[in-house]
């Protein structure tokens, strides 16, 4: 049920994820909360899926008289993987406050399995509980009107519903729709704009998913929604402006009703993970909390998540820094500010806008003239990050390339955000950095924009990618059974090739991949690889394709050792 729910969040985020940023105005308008919880609640899906996969992989080691029950995961591994995925991948502040739900609920959940069995009423309505009291703790200065007061409403509504775990989740995810429909009456910033709150929006998505993971409703989302429109209309004793801006979720809210004056916003949002003890993390609650604004620290067991809106964002860092070890730092400056110097000169025509996987190819674009957008292996930027970019970019017309599948949410969440500041932005959808390589050598600023959009897009589609990576654990793959430390070849994104040995597994892809034809190959070599391989490489491609032309590139990249592209 846990994995079932965590797929139909993920889902059911990804259909709402441009309305719920459309009308994100608080704490900050930066038009990326729906973004933000999904790529939250990604992370936590993955982390599951982990577990399950480790499992499979057990059970199909050590076959034996065991029925295929005992080779499942139980339930407390699950949800403290949920939980966990969710801390370390949390985004902004309403991702990092579901992190915390999460984790409240899978501290019950864990500590309950027997009580959340065929019934599972009890244990359910004590994790709603659990949830809440965790997501306040995490909060410095707790606003009503938030995804806090929606989850409060849902823990009240399931602590009173009769029944088992499909009747109290059902009962929460009704009330968390009413208390949605009243947010605009709670906080000045959602009233003016006439929008409901964000990150509750984002919340009432979450809640119903376990309630149709629960109860095995098949109803789409819209219908859903509709349903929760009415439910709302009933609770605030009409069709208020905040029930119709959810509803039709036309306009970004974000762009038309900025924060209200007398406030200023802080100038940066900090995110980092930390790793340190309860006492020194009290301390850095105190120090953050004097430095700026939505402060939301959750966590625990030595590893916490730290988000923070400031000013100084080297002193947010050196704060974690006297409290233990941060890391996978993350600082997006908010703007406008942002662009302010920028905008004292003319903006340029066209720009492209590019994330890379390493300082190679971050110096290879940066030459060619694209504003680049680095991405760390595990830490993909947010969409904050990738709008900060585009403006950095200080371009009437923007080509945007994330080179990378799991962007495309993000990227088109940016993309969005930066047409409301007036800018026109085309997203080529890239899968790897070779495509985004290929379309930005056939970039032209000086033809049309649609054209040049056209033939970038073709040059990226043109190319067929590949990626050599080392396996971490034992796995079943499309090409078979791997082992931990085997070179797996991937040809557009699956499993094709497993071998032993980096140049060699190479050359089993690219022969793979060249038998469907091909005029260049691109070769990105990773961190620490030598020379050699890509020697090895080009005469083996010499030697047994003729009239293809190899370019070899210091990518730099962490993730992946090799990456090939064939044009």
């Amino acid at each position: 049920m846990v994995r079932t729910w965590c797929a139909l969040a993920l889902d059911a985020l990804g259909r709402a994820r441009e309305e719920i940023d459309a009308i994100n105005v608080y704490p900050v308008a930066d038009g990326d909360t729906g973004t933000n919880l999904y790529l939250t609640v990604e992370s936590a899906a993955r982390a599951v899926e982990a577990v399950f996969d480790g499992h499979a992989t057990a059970g199909a080691s050590s076959r034996s008289s065991q029925g295929s029950r005992d080779r499942l995961p139980g339930l407390p591994d699950v949800v403290r993987a949920m939980a966990h995925g969710a801390l370390i991948g949390a985004r902004g502040n309403s991702g990092t406050i579901l992190a915390q739900l999460l984790r409240g609920m899978a501290e019950v959940l864990a500590a309950e399995e027997p009580a959340a069995g065929p019934d599972g009423g009890e244990a359910l309505r004590a994790a709603l509980r659990r949830a809440v009291a965790s997501a306040y703790e995490g909060v410095a200065r707790p606003v009503e009107g938030t995804v806090l007061t929606v989850a409060a409403a849902a823990a009240k509504a399931a602590s009173e519903a009769p029944g088992g775990a499909p009747e109290v989740a059902r009962a929460a995810d009704e009330a968390a729709r009413a208390a949605l429909a009243l947010t605009p009456g709670q906080l000045d910033v959602l009233g003016r704009a006439g929008v409901v709150d964000a990150g509750g929006l984002g919340l009432v998505e979450v809640l119903g998913a376990l309630s149709r993971a629960l109860s095995g409703e098949s109803a789409p989302p819209e219908a859903r929604r509709e349903r929760g429109h009415r439910a709302g209309r009933q609770e605030a004793g009409g069709d208020a402006p905040a029930t119709r801006a959810w509803r039709t979720g036309t306009e970004s809210a974000a762009a038309c009703h900025p924060a209200p004056g007398g406030h200023a916003t802080p100038a940066f949002e900090v995110i980092y993970l930390l790793d340190a003890d309860d006492t020194a993390v009290a301390r850095l609650r105190t120090r953050l909390d004097a430095l700026g604004d939505s402060l939301v620290v959750v966590g625990g067991d030595g590893l916490w998540n730290v988000h923070v809106h400031v000013d100084d964002a080297g002193a947010a860092v050196e704060a974690g820094i006297e409290a233990g070890r941060p890391h996978r730092v993350r600082i997006t400056h908010f703007g406008p500010a942002a662009g302010a110097a920028a905008r004292t000169r003319e903006p340029v025509q066209r720009a492209v806008v590019t994330v890379v996987p390493g300082d190679g190819l971050a110096g290879l674009c940066g030459e060619a003239g694209a504003t680049v957008v680095p991405a760390g292996p595990g830490e993909p930027p947010a969409s904050g990050e990738l709008v900060a970019a585009i403006r950095r970019a200080h371009a009437r017309e923007v080509v945007l390339l994330p080179n990378d599948p799991e962007l495309r949410h993000t990227a088109a969440a940016a993309a969005e955000q930066a047409r409301t500041e007036g800018v026109r932005v085309a997203l080529i959808p890239t899968r790897s950095a070779v495509q985004g390589i290929a379309a930005l050598a056939v970039h032209e600023p000086e033809r049309g924009f649609d054209e040049d959009v056209v033939a970038m897009t073709a040059a990226a589609g043109a190319t067929r990618y590949a990626e050599l990576a080392v396996a971490e654990r034992q796995s079943w793959t499309m090409a078979g059974v791997c082992q931990a430390g085997d070179v797996l070849g991937l040809i557009d994104g699956d499993v094709a090739v497993i071998g032993t040995e980096l140049a060699a597994t190479a050359e089993t892809v690219l022969d793979r991949m060249l038998a469907a034809g091909g005029e260049m190959v691109t070769l990105v070599l990773g961190a620490g690889v030598p020379g050699s391989v890509a020697d090895r490489l080009e005469r083996h491609v010499r030697e047994g394709h003729l009239a293809v032309d190899t370019v070899v590139y210091r990518g730099g990249q962490q993730a992946a050792p090799l990456l090939i592209g064939v044009e």
